[in-house]
């Protein structure tokens, strides 16, 4: 009995001294205990994710790998084989495990190892959340309170939910939701029971037992999982042998892209981090939905990147990357050898990699990079004429050994048959940018050919002179000071003595053909070199630069020379394209932008972009004043004076008659004019548009000297597109080529130009951006009349055929005398009362 007593006392004295030890721990401890409240609202990192406009996955940004899943999301064998490889009795405890913590002690003091750490799910959660990985003591108190603390707070589901969101499974793989995707390409539903198993023992060494760098230790804690899950009777016994034997699948697979946009993306990174900074860019969950449409984008990435393979094939094929073995001296390398040379070799856009195995008459024979053995037929190779300089290129080949030997490291793609054809890098460049002229939405943007290769976005960050780009511009200015699109000026060549240099300057047409006097509006569609001077010399330098910085240039771009009236301007494809836009939407300069919407990581909007639109104020006013006075009986307007602006509205830089006048002449460019059955008929530079068999384009081809840099720009009401390609380095052209008898008419070859080099792309873009649309030519505006003109004076005709058209006029600006039938000197029929004022 006295023993009995006294065993209780010890052990009451026990229970004391051990509710006081606890309770002096917590004390010591409080201070550095977080207040785990913060879990309620707790913000996974969470990468940033950048969409299309119409959902689609362009890039994800972030330090760390996540897709956050809800409980009911995870398939119940994965939930199964977490609990019964890390916590098997998680549903039970109140968030530590009195039985694990005596076994670790246990363990801990006939071994005086800490090899068991007694951790449960929620200890785990706390130390993931507010502690570290050190083996320490004191860590392991704070981690038990902190572990009560949580399931005070959360229920079991939700602490189970946030530690399958949290944990960090190799890869930067973080959560099972990433693990799922960076491991095995898939959602967790798609996931075979081996695939959970293997996410399941990650845990406990995400790199050691990394299925990547080391499957068969993790194929070895695979099978533990298994075992353990076979222990709490989660699977069968067939279960279990069906996933053991299972293969190691695992390999590493990158974000599920769905559009493949990196210029874009990359411009959306930037922009964030200036926006947020980098913490919250990278890891708070934003998504980002930018202004591109995904098969317009598409559209633009495969325009850009045919158009420069063609220029680069008409010029010729500038041999192999390498030749690894000489046929004639040394036995090929192995399969295995080849494979091995061609593992380093790192590919760009749609190229492959390969190497030549085996040369037949008119094909080849190649393995590539992927180990696939192919073929490539004639049709392939017989474009493949020698590349000597960017002028000139060698004979047509014959045989496939006219143009490679077995050894040599190549480059393929595939065409639009879906067939091999032989490539190679391109040297040239090229950018795209296409906009909603009403509001400057970007609908689709390109920087280069890769931007593996080059990050460079020569889209918004490559100013090169716009050549004949210019040159609506000019003739913008010289409609807003007295010119018509009927004004008759001399196509003839200039000769101007610079006394300050000692020579002359003779600006040309390119091609030199002079047509003498001609109307403006056929000048600007044949882009007339010498006209454009002369309407800057008519207006004046200084008066023409002004009205080009209406346009949204920089003032430091714009040259004050009368080269500017050529193209010597430095202008990006981005501010062309903005530029460009105003004679598309009236008259409105518009501020380009390429983010729709910002959201959090709970859906809520952060940002949404609501940008100046190209509204007509007045109009839209003098409709509501005409129906307020219509329900008062008013017939009384308010004086122009008194219109207020509409807040949203994109200032309006130039007349909607200004502008429409110009679209009028740049859809000569495309469509020409005259008669063909008369022998008067006349093509533009931009004649190739004509086979989108589209009546609502206009469009202006820009070459500058030596076709460095070529452009092409055209739009109709919705659409507006820029093109441009030249080379990175300033200054290099893009040359010449000549025919090449192996392929059909259909070739491009002669001098470079903008319609030969730019135009092209733009010609594949706006096919598919404006396929399925009605057409939607620029309207004319109130204010304009038009007038049947003679063609060859300008002046007002009575005739009813191919010698008169009818033009459009700004009110007050149609010629008042008619066309003297009896004579042909225009010179005595026109207003002007001097040559020196005519020219």
């Amino acid at each position: 009995m006295i023993l009995l007593k006294r065993t209780l006392q010890f052990f009451i004295i026990c229970v004391i001294l051990g509710l006081l030890t606890l309770a002096g721990l917590y004390y010591y401890v409080r201070s550095d205990i977080p207040s785990v409240q913060v879990l309620k609202d707790v913000q996974l990192q969470t990468p940033m994710q950048v969409f299309s406009r119409d959902g689609l996955l362009i890039n994800q940004f972030g330090e760390k790998r996540r897709i956050p899943v809800t409980i009911e999301q995870i398939p119940a064998p994965l939930i199964e084989a977490i609990l019964a490889t890390e916590d098997s009795r998680f549903y039970e405890h109140i968030g530590i495990d009195p039985i694990g913590i005596v076994r670790s002690a246990i363990v801990l003091i006939s071994t005086g190892e800490k090899k068991q750490g007694a951790s449960t799910i929620t200890m785990q959660l706390a130390r993931n959340f507010f502690l570290t990985r050190e083996k320490a003591y004191i860590r392991k108190v704070k981690e038990i309170f902190i572990a009560l603390h949580i399931e005070n707070i959360l229920s079991k589901n939700e602490i189970l939910e946030l530690y399958l969101n949290k944990i960090e499974l190799g890869n930067r793989a973080f959560g099972i939701g990433a693990a799922a995707q960076v491991y095995y390409g898939k959602a967790l539903h798609e996931l075979t029971l081996a695939q959970m198993a293997m996410i399941a023992g990650l845990p406990k060494a995400p790199s050691a037992l990394n299925p990547i760098r080391n499957p068969e230790r993790a194929k070895a804690r695979r099978n533990v999982v298994l075992g353990r899950m076979l222990s709490e009777n989660y699977i069968t016994r067939s279960e279990y042998q069906q996933a053991t034997s299972a293969p190691i699948t695992a390999r590493f697979h990158g974000a599920e892209i769905d559009l493949y946009a990196p210029y874009i993306s990359e411009m959306v990174r930037a922009e964030m981090v200036a926006r947020f900074g980098h913490e919250k860019a990278y890891n708070a969950g934003l998504n980002v939905f930018t202004s591109v449409e995904s098969d317009v984008q598409k559209a633009a990435q495969t325009a850009v990147i045919d158009n420069l393979h063609a220029y680069d094939m008409r010029h010729g094929f500038r041999g192999a990357t390498a030749q690894l073995w000489d046929p004639e001296l040394a036995a090929p390398l192995s399969r295995a050898d080849i494979l091995s040379k061609l593992d380093s070799v790192k590919q760009f856009g749609p190229l492959l990699a390969g190497v030549v195995t085996n040369v037949a008459e008119q094909s080849i024979d190649v393995l590539l990079k992927n180990g696939n053995q192919v073929t490539v037929e004639w049709d392939g190779l017989k474009w493949a004429r020698k590349y000597i300089t960017r002028y000139r290129q060698g004979f047509a080949p014959t045989t496939a050994n006219d143009i490679l030997t077995a050894g040599a490291q190549i480059w393929l793609r595939k065409n639009n048959d879906d067939d091999y054809i032989l490539s190679q890098i391109p040297e040239a460049s090229s950018a795209l940018v296409s906009l909603d002229p009403h509001d400057g939405r970007i609908k689709a943007i390109v920087g280069g050919y890769s931007f593996e290769q080059s990050q460079y976005n020569r889209a918004v960050q490559a100013k090169r002179q716009v050549g004949s780009n210019i040159k609506p511009f000019v003739y913008s200015a010289a409609l807003e000071n007295g010119y018509t699109l009927a004004s008759i000026l001399n196509d003839a060549p200039i000769n101007q003595w610079d006394k300050s240099q000692g020579v002359a300057w003779r600006p040309k047409n390119s091609p030199a053909i002079y047509n003498g006097p001609i109307r403006i509006r056929r000048a600007l569609a044949q882009s007339k070199n010498v006209i454009s001077v002369r309407l800057l010399r008519g207006v004046g330098l200084q008066r023409t630069a002004d009205h080009l910085l209406k346009f949204g240039f920089q003032n430091n771009d714009i040259n004050r020379s009368e080269s500017l009236a050529l193209g010597s301007a430095a202008i990006t494809p981005l501010e062309l394209a903005r530029g460009m836009s105003a004679f598309a939407n009236g008259g409105h300069l518009i501020t380009p932008y390429f983010i729709s919407e910002i959201q959090d990581a709970a859906g809520n909007t952060l940002y949404k972009a609501n940008p100046e639109r190209a509204c007509d104020v007045r109009s839209e006013l003098t409709k509501q004043l005409k129906l307020a006075n219509t329900l008062t009986n008013n017939n009384s307007m308010i004086a122009d004076t008194t219109m207020p602006t509409e807040a949203n509205c994109a200032p309006q830089i130039i007349s909607k008659q200004n502008a429409f006048l110009i679209s009028q002449a740049m859809h000569s460019a495309i469509w020409g004019g005259g008669s063909w059955a008369h022998k008067t008929g006349w093509s533009g530079t931009g004649w190739r548009a004509q086979t989108l068999e589209r009546r609502d384009l206009s469009g202006k081809t820009g070459t500058t000297n030596d076709s460095v840099d070529t452009w092409f720009s055209g739009y109709n009401r919705n659409v507006m597109t820029s093109v441009w390609v030249g080379f990175d380095n300033p200054g290099n052209p893009l040359g010449r080529s000549t025919y090449n008898k192996n392929l059909d008419s259909s070739q491009i070859s002669g001098a470079e130009s903008g319609a030969k080099t730019a135009q092209p792309a733009w010609i594949d873009f706006m096919k598919v951006a404006l396929q399925g649309k009605p057409n939607a030519p620029i309207e004319p505006p109130e204010g304009l009349v038009s007038a049947r003109i003679d063609l060859k004076t300008g002046l007002l005709s009575h005739n009813n055929d191919h010698t008169s058209r009818f033009e459009y006029f700004v009110k007050g600006t149609a010629p008042t005398r008619y066309v003297l039938e009896q004579s042909d000197n225009i010179f005595e029929q026109t207003e002007q009362k001097t040559e020196d004022e005519l020219f």
